[in-house]
């Protein structure tokens, strides 16, 4: 999908981009991590010719992006930024209209899309639709730039820290709607954060930077297990194993046999805690640090579905939570 060659940003004498490579597939999330200044976000602007490189080649679906008409090439790529960038005298629905109308859609065909996007980050169009952008929230605002992002259905979406602004609940919850809108829609993902946390729970791969140029490229579990270097393992920290965790959910880790389902079903109901099945696996390991043995895994109708202790997650080796291709 996109192919980054030698990309290379010069200003003046400073290198903020040095002999930067990646390939990155359809589908696929790839988070752009890394200390201040290491160019995350010039890296991620040199796509949309935001910036213009000082050298090397784009190559996004087979095509160079730098001999494309730069303003057509960004009306082709969904972009999502921290302030979210809402124009405040236009309505929420016109808002998610404004690059099909910049691409001549008829205004019942933009209008209708509007509507269907912003079902899909789980805002009601007739109770949404008519508002204006200061009479959201944070995280409202924030849904409502990732539906103008998607709605003249872009291929490719560029996330530069979209989530930062917003209080820890909330950007905990943008994290989650961002991975099923992915699940519904697969769309090609660049995103930028500064949070580790945050790039470990989202990322198919995970690009960390250094002095503008790339120190690592691997999926999450790689990176946290085989680090390419000091650097690497130091910018992850101390406790790699814990914050693998970020990345499953209960379910990943749930003994589901029938003796397991047994011991869960008294256990409940002799009073002992359970956990959602759908919850963080960190959510498990915080009560069982409590000085539970194991927990039951229920479902949302409060049926039990498995069991967890804390040896579960601490030898299990689930696979990936990768999304289906």
């Amino acid at each position: 999908m996109i192919s980054l060659r030698n990309i290379e940003k010069h200003y003046g004498g400073v290198t903020a981009l040095n002999q930067v490579s990646l390939d990155i597939g359809r589908g696929e999330l790839v988070v752009l991590i890394g200390p201040s200044g290491c160019g995350k976000s010039t890296l991620l602007r040199t796509v949309n010719r935001m910036t213009e490189p000082s050298a090397g080649q784009i190559i996004i679906d087979g095509r160079n992006a730098l001999e494309s008409d730069p303003v057509l090439l960004r009306r082709s790529i969904g972009y999502v930024i921290q302030n979210v960038g809402l124009f405040p005298h236009m309505t929420v629905r016109e808002n998610v209209a404004v690059v099909p109308q910049l691409l001549g859609w008829d205004k019942a065909r933009r209008l209708r899309r509007a509507d269907e996007m912003l079902d899909l980050v789980r805002l009601d169009p007739h109770k949404f639709g008519g508002r204006y952008p200061g009479q959201l929230s944070g995280g409202q605002q924030q849904r409502v730039g990732i539906a103008r992002a998607l709605a003249a259905d872009p291929a490719l979406l560029l996330m530069d820290e979209p989530f930062s602004a917003v209080d820890p609940i909330t950007r905990e919850q943008l994290q989650e709607e961002l991975l099923r809108i992915q699940r519904d829609v697969r769309k090609t993902i660049l995103f930028v954060t500064h949070d580790i946390d945050e790039a470990i729970r989202l990322a198919d791969k995970i690009c960390l930077l250094r002095d503008g140029a790339v120190a690592q490229y691997a999926d999450p579990d790689t990176m946290l297990r085989q680090p390419a270097d000091a650097f690497v393992a130091q910018f992850f920290g101390q406790e790699p194993a814990l914050r693998r965790l970020a990345r499953y959910t209960v379910a990943d880790f749930a003994r589901t046999d029938a003796a397991s389902l047994a011991a869960a079903s008294a256990a409940l109901a002799s009073g002992a805690g359970s956990v959602p099945h759908d919850a963080g696996a960190r959510t498990a390991l915080s009560k069982l640090l409590g000085g539970q043995a194991a927990l039951a895994v229920v479902d949302e109708a409060g049926a039990v579905v498995g069991q967890v202790s804390l040896s579960d997650l601490t030898l299990a080796q689930p696979a990936d939570r990768a999304i289906a291709a």
